[in-house]
């Protein structure tokens, strides 16, 4: 019962999936060239999390809409680093399992944000 709760709590899915990419980029050995790229999977990862929790103390229905898009946008580009590292750098080990994690993660943020406006 316990893992369903989780899978259905956004939230921790987030906070979770973002220490995978922590403990991911840590474990990287590429140089210091692709910084630059790495950094930015690390922020839009961290960022789909943070805009979630944000959205919780949004003063309006309005501006919880809003947190939940920018999360959804931070999730797509999250999905083109690592399709880039995947790609470009012939980067293999636990990018599947990162993108399959995103990719649920984004499908739930999708369907709340249209949940959300259809209210409207």
């Amino acid at each position: 019962m316990e893992k369903l709760n989780e899978k259905i709590d956004l939230k921790v899915r987030c906070y979770k999936f973002s220490i995978q990419i922590i403990k991911f980029i840590g474990n990287l050995k590429i140089s210091n060239t692709y910084s630059p790229m790495i950094n930015q999977l690390l922020r839009s990862a961290t960022s789909v999390g943070a805009n979630i929790i944000e959205a919780k103390s949004a003063s309006s229905k309005r501006d919880f809409i809003k947190y939940y898009e920018i999360a959804l946008k931070s999730s797509n580009e999250t999905k083109y680093w690592l399709c880039l590292l995947r790609d470009g750098l012939n980067i293999e080990e636990g990018i599947k399992e990162l993108l399959n994690e995103i990719n649920e993660i984004s499908k739930i943020i999708a369907s709340s944000v249209l949940k959300l406006k259809r209210k409207d």
